[in-house]
């Protein structure tokens, strides 16, 4: 019997028993960030997850369509969260249009998610020259070599572009910051910690912003 002749995998038969340990209320930190940072420690020092700062980005331009995309998380503070791209990119595009986003940390080793809904908008060029320089070299022309979101011909006219940039900007060269490249920083609205638990039914606690600064914590349905 062949894989071709074998039977097709089932999703709805694909189930998992998530834990018996819950999340509290009186667990939680005093902001979102401070239990962000919590879980984040865990997902990378305890659990070692695979790229922990991954996240999907969920957008929707001018006129409500969405689209969402895998970005790594580059910084976060009290102030938000950071991540960098392409201005010309379908993200930014749609950032300019709607500036309002979800952030959706998918750490499913631990059965855990953190969801952010907020704002976007553009981090300074001294910041965002700060942080490509720290990129490794070969990201650094990359950022260069990409016209992110845009059709292209073929895989090798992306190849030459960049070999062109690697012998303009030879390893040890300073490579000029884009200046249609630049960082995101999500001002979070509400941000909710999401632990599976036993029989499906999870614990869900939301942080929401009040207009005071401080935040109010709510308890969802599974």
């Amino acid at each position: 019997m062949t894989d071709r002749d074998a039977a097709p995998l089932d999703p709805a038969a694909m189930r998992k028993q998530y834990r018996a340990e819950g999340l509290a209320e009186n667990d939680l930190a005093a902001t979102p960030v401070e239990q962000f940072a919590r879980w984040f420690k865990q997902a990378a020092s305890e659990a070692h997850l695979f790229e922990p700062n991954a996240m999907i980005v969920s957008t929707a331009d001018a006129e409500g369509r969405p689209s969402s995309r895998t970005v790594l998380l580059k910084h976060f503070d009290e102030q938000g969260f950071v991540f960098y791209t392409n201005y010309d990119s379908r993200k930014a595009r749609d950032l300019a249009e709607n500036p309002y986003l979800s952030l959706l940390f998918p750490w499913h080793p631990m059965a855990r998610q953190v969801i952010v809904t907020g704002v976007a908008r553009r981090t300074g060029r001294d910041e965002t020259a700060a942080y490509f320089r720290s990129r490794p070299h070969g990201s650094q022309l990359g950022a260069w070599a990409s016209a992110q979101s845009s059709v292209i011909a073929t895989r090798a006219d992306l190849d030459a572009t960049y070999a062109e940039l690697s012998a303009r900007y030879p390893e040890g060269d300073q490579v000029p910051v884009p200046p249609n490249w630049g960082g995101f920083r999500v001002a979070p609205q509400a941000v909710e910690f999401w632990q599976g638990r036993e029989n499906r039914l999870h614990d869900r606690l939301r942080y929401v912003a009040e207009q005071n600064g401080s935040w109010r914590v709510e308890r969802l349905s599974p």
